[in-house]
């Protein structure tokens, strides 16, 4: 008999097996719905701020030329 897990997004019970397509979802709109929150950044990874502050100031220049132009 497979485990039975709640869906992360809904709480309804999935069978963790290779059968559950969606899972740990219960259905691909739970899965939608919790990508949907990380995108809105409803869901966050907890780590050290400043090391997020360096990333985005080093991606900052990225989108911008900085090459003279001849």
């Amino acid at each position: 008999m497979a485990r039975e897990i709640q869906c992360p997004t809904c709480g309804k019970l999935v069978a963790w097996a290779p059968e559950s397509r969606w899972r740990p979802f219960c259905s691909e709109r739970c899965k939608l719905i919790d990508l949907g929150d990380w995108a809105a950044e409803r869901h966050v990874i907890p780590g050290d701020r400043s090391e997020q502050e360096s990333d985005t100031s080093l991606n900052a220049g990225l989108d911008s030329p900085s090459r003279p132009h001849h």
